[in-house]
């Protein structure tokens, strides 16, 4: 299967969203799942923000398909998603604007939208300062659910995620938040063989 790996995190090496996205990579490697691996750093080499162009020959139209063939191309898709000011960086927004084109990952028909860019998986490797998928600061929350719903309504169901969470609150409740994400990973294959 072909994997689109993306990483969306400014903080480099520090970043825990890209430790976890290389760790799911690694395990769909070792499990056989990965037959080809692209990898696209949205950070180092951001996109830049959308702007309709109807010049269809010109640089940014010729890359914007390129982005779009990409994501097309992927069986699975691991998305590293830090959460920026309770929502996703604007690295994603720019990435999401690229592959959530009308005619090509959905479409408007008589009933309403329907995605076309169904039979993908995707995981989310989500890191968060704090703790957000419950509890008080859950109505803060506006990552996990756009990311749902931006993919559902270009047809994609199969996505899940793979939190750590107050990862800022200290080493303790970190190192914790981290055991938790990779024991998540290690169970990836599983759900999938079941």
């Amino acid at each position: 299967m072909n994997v689109l790996h993306l990483d969306t995190s400014a903080l480099g090496t520090y970043s825990i969203s890209r430790q976890l996205t290389a760790a799911i990579v690694a395990q769909l490697q070792r499990d056989g799942v990965a037959s080809r691996v692209d990898y696209r750093d949205l950070a180092a080499e951001p996109l830049p923000h959308w702007l309709p162009n109807p010049d269809t020959a010109s640089e940014g139209a010729l890359r914007d398909e390129a982005v779009l063939q990409q994501f097309l191309d992927a069986d699975i898709v691991v998305l590293g998603a830090p959460m920026y000011n309770f929502s996703i960086t604007t690295q994603l927004k720019a990435w999401l604007d690229r592959v959530m084109v009308a005619g090509r990952t959905f479409r408007y028909g008589p009933n309403g939208p329907e995605g076309l860019a169904g039979g993908k998986r995707v995981i989310v490797a989500s890191s968060r300062g704090g703790i957000y998928s419950s509890g008080p600061a859950a109505a803060m929350d506006f990552q996990e659910p756009y990311l749902r719903a931006a993919f559902a309504f270009i047809g994609i169901t199969d996505v899940e995620f793979v939190r750590a969470e107050g990862v800022a609150m200290g080493g303790e409740h970190r190192d914790a938040a981290l055991r938790q994400a990779h024991a998540t990973i290690g169970e990836l294959a599983l759900r999938k063989a079941a």
